[in-house]
């Protein structure tokens, strides 16, 4: 069509609109879609190692029913072992149950997966099986029939000819099955099951015709976070209520033997699920305990009929369970629960609003943000109650409490996008980190927390970054002080320490991290007024020219002595070399804080800018896991954006569009690497209005070329204020800044402070085919 006729068809349709006419094509593209009509949860939904080249699999999320978030997850699940953080991969061609609880996005093997509901049919099976359709209760699934949206999920499993049907509040599931006419139709819950390994002791009472309620108790022993080595220790206690009366009911158990490991690899083995398969099944049992325990209700059933289950849980009392329940799903309208759920979402993800772009990558962008809400969920229970880290009861009183902190991945883009949108969620977790140290009785704060645990994940002090982030934004509804000392503490117990460099496995990683997070604190230190820690800090900040060796041009590990670790014939591109998860190329970027020094120290601008644009041309087209810019994981997050630092911001919005465009789709492979629960989402959702920081704690985020026509952002939590981002003459060929005005006058910075962001204004940009290399210099 030539573009007169465009022009004329366009005029026609806004004729016809006008006056009320039918035009075939123009019904879809008419109506005004809602921000949850384009999330799709299977975005990022595998861990295939295949597919994604890497033992790290591909995005790790899952499929199921959640609200903003919420403490309860309901899912299905295809998988219990391996690094199967989700407990689901769009590949499995089977489904053991659908849990109430996941993880976002995680690798170390998962944890969570709990109270693993399963409709079935015909004999009772004790064991789920194995994923290839080895016998047990799990089943094949039509996958033409399985759909997923913002609170609802559903799937019919083939071999029990049953459709399933999930959605959720934020402290309850509900699970609708539909049955065929059976005599022998059945709802068994598997309370043993927990990704990454087992719970290892559970208890059920039958309270009434229609309810059971109980607990589920998870320690190091049975696996779980880290295959043990996570120390998550948790007790899920739950109220389930069935919509048919519970007359024909019981339990198996399944005799564990004292002493037997019951890590992930023993219950994944042949004898640990023969064990399961040969469980004791006790009919009419009011109440059991055991260590492997699950509990089932037979039905006779009519075609079609349907039967829900909705269940409260909390982590502190089956009481609290039964309140939560009470308090979100009081009837058994499940079409309401799910229009809730919904609702809750266009609210949370209406805080940002794009125009301009294809369906699919409005939908790659709101579920993005929709995944950069899921942690750090609520972990109170509705009446402020929650279970504290000295195994007591708590109440928030003015903050709701938190978990989940995958603080390693998500001081980089995750807490620094919710600064913008969810101030008070920042409050939030930094007094859940305060108050757990101190209920812990534990004098500093942790880098990977999980239910309550210091699991030690990962590297670093990030929690501390997340702290002076919050603080130079002016969020600070915490005891400052007291936070203060505590990020104090930790840089002191975790650290680079008298010697000014570390020297243990991953020495260049650990150095770098470590003088950026004393940085943080000489910015905190600064700010309170405490000069003398402020000068302290400051110094240690510059400890990462400590491991910077002239002769190789590189930073390279010192051992104990001061001595240089050998060179390897890879040189920077080893992978592991003084490194975690990256090889010296990427991590030695990771200077945030000081990137005129960094520049200096690698031999001059010129130089560095040689080096980075080499460092970007050479990753593969699909932006996989790779040895250079690799997106897939978090050190080389800020990178993209050291451009703008070096006076090159062309270059900044040449490779911020690439890596929009190669390493995000709509579909399930749309992430390169494992989402952790956030990160991934929330590089893109700022890159994307083209804003995102290179140093948290500072206060500075840079401008690049968005993905999008038009953003509007709600900044805070209820104000009015509006922030947009307008790019002028945006298209996938001009993707560079010419000109920008802020609020209608020129603006000639390629950055713009957060505290212009959070006062709402309209920040417009020029673009075009050729860099500009005049403008933001």
């Amino acid at each position: 069509m030539c573009v007169l006729n465009q022009k004329l068809s366009g005029a026609l349709k806004a004729i016809a609109l006008l006056i009320g006419l039918h035009v075939p094509g123009l019904a879809t593209t008419a109506q005004t879609k809602k921000p949850a009509d384009y999330v799709n949860p299977f975005i990022g939904a595998s861990t295939s190692e295949g597919a994604a080249g890497i033992y790290h699999g591909l995005g790790k999320t899952f499929p199921g029913a959640t609200t903003p978030f919420g403490m309860v997850q309901v899912s299905p699940n295809t998988i219990t072992g391996g690094d199967n953080g989700s407990g689901y991969s769009f590949e499995h061609k089977t489904i053991e149950g659908f849990a109430l609880t996941q993880m976002s996005g995680v690798g170390w093997y998962g944890d969570m997966g709990n109270f693993l509901v399963m409709p079935t049919t015909g004999s009772l099976q004790t064991s789920s099986g194995k994923e290839n359709g080895a016998k047990g209760y799990r089943s094949f699934y039509d996958k033409a029939s399985e759909k997923a949206s913002a609170g609802y999920y559903t799937a019919f499993l083939t071999d029990y000819k049953i459709k399933a049907e999930l959605t959720a509040t934020p402290h309850c599931g509900m699970m609708r099955f539909s049955f065929p006419r059976h005599n022998s139709s059945r709802i068994q819950i598997d309370l043993a099951r927990r990704v990454g390994g087992t719970s290892t002791s559970q208890y059920v009472k039958v309270v009434d015709q229609n309810t059971i309620e109980g607990w589920m108790k998870c320690t190091p022993e049975g696996g779980g976070w880290g295959n043990g080595d996570g120390k998550a220790d948790y007790t899920v206690y739950f109220c389930a209520k069935f919509s048919k009366p519970l007359k024909d009911y019981g339990v198996w158990s399944a005799e564990i033997p004292d002493g037997r490991s019951r890590k992930r690899e023993d219950v994944e083995s042949k004898a640990y699920q023969d064990l399961v398969a040969k469980a004791k099944i006790s009919t009419g049992v009011p109440s059991s305990s055991g260590k492997h325990l699950g509990f089932f209700a037979n039905f006779n059933t009519e075609e079609g009929e349907q039967i829900i289950i909705k269940t409260g849980i909390s982590y502190i009392s089956i009481e609290g369970a039964r309140n939560n329940l009470s308090a979100e799903i009081p009837d058994w309208n499940f079409t309401s629960v799910k229009a809730k759920a919904r609702e809750s979402w266009n609210a949370a993800l209406g805080k940002m609003k794009v125009n301009g772009g294809t369906d699919d990558e409005k939908t790659t962008f709101y579920t993005a943000l929709y995944h950069t809400m899921i942690d750090p969920r609520v972990f109170e229970d509705v009446d402020g109650r929650y279970m504290g880290g000295d195994g007591r009861p708590h109440n928030s009183g003015n903050f709701t409490k938190r978990t989940i902190f995958s603080g390693w991945d998500v001081f980089r883009s995750q807490m620094p996008l919710q600064t913008i949108i969810n101030p008070s969620l920042v409050n939030d977790l930094i007094n859940s980190l305060v108050t757990l140290a101190d209920e812990k009785k534990l004098d500093y704060l942790e880098r990977w927390e999980m239910l309550n645990s210091y699991s030690g994940c990962m590297i670093g002090n990030p929690a501390i970054s997340v702290i002076a982030d919050a603080y130079a934004k002016g969020i600070r509804r915490y005891d400052v002080n007291h936070a203060y000392q505590l990020c104090k503490n930790t840089a002191e117990k975790f650290g680079n320490g008298s010697r000014g460099y570390t020297y243990e496995s991953f020495g260049i990683a650990n150095t770098l991290e470590y003088a950026y997070f004393d940085w943080c604190v000489s910015r905190l230190a600064s700010a309170l007024g405490r000069t003398e820690d402020a000068a302290k800090y400051q110094l240690r900040g510059q400890a990462y020219r400590n491991i910077f060796d002239p002769q190789v041009g590189w930073f390279r590990p010192k051992d104990k002595d001061g001595n240089w670790e050998a060179w390897p014939e890879e040189g920077r591109m080893k992978q592991w070399y003084g490194c975690i998860e990256s090889n010296p190329y990427q991590q030695g970027w990771f200077v945030p804080h000081d990137v005129a020094g960094m520049t200096e120290l690698m031999g001059g601008r010129e130089k560095v800018l040689s080096d980075l644009e080499h460092f970007f041309e050479k990753v593969p087209e699909n932006m996989m896991w790779n040895d250079y810019y690799n997106h897939a994981n978090e050190p080389v997050h800020h990178v993209p954006f050291l451009f703008n630092r070096l006076k090159a911001p062309w270059l900044t919005q040449k490779w911020t569009r690439q890596i929009c465009s190669r390493a995000y789709k709509n579909k399930v492979e749309g992430l390169v690497g494992n989402e952790d629960v956030g990160q991934m989402s929330a590089w893109y959702v700022l890159a994307a209005i083209g804003l995102h920081p290179v140093c948290p704690g500072d206060t500075r985020y840079e401008i690049t070329s968005p993905f999008f026509d038009q953003a509007e952002i709600k900044v805070g939590e209820h104000s009015s204020k509006i922030f947009k981002v307008e790019a002028r003459n945006n298209s996938p060929e001009n993707v560079y800044i010419q000109s920008a005005t802020l609020n209608g006058k020129p603006y000639t910075g390629s950055s713009i402070d957060y505290s212009e962001i959070v006062k709402g204004g309209r920040l417009v940009l020029q673009m075009g085919p050729t860099p500009n290399t005049n403008w933001g210099v």
